[in-house]
């Protein structure tokens, strides 16, 4: 098993718009995104959405891990 064996599919998205600007990684099980861990530049925070109920802790805690692998931790101006 890998260091990211409970992913199944992930993006590396960002976002930028009226609401919020940053990046992020998107995790999919098949086309259903589970959740998404973002950096947010403007309100200088990380944040986790979960999109699906009830999700498995490691595999929160592994996309956790790899946002942090993926996404510079610096916010950007």
């Amino acid at each position: 098993m890998g260091e990211y064996s409970k992913i199944e599919k992930y993006i590396v998205a960002s976002d930028v718009g009226d609401v919020r600007d940053g990046i992020g990684i998107e995790v999919y099980s098949g086309s259903e995104m589970l959740l998404e861990v973002f950096r947010d530049d403007t309100k200088k925070t990380r944040e986790v959405t979960l999109y699906k109920k009830d999700l498995d802790l490691e595999l929160v805690e592994q996309a956790i891990a790899l946002f942090k692998k993926e996404i510079p931790w610096e916010f950007q101006e």
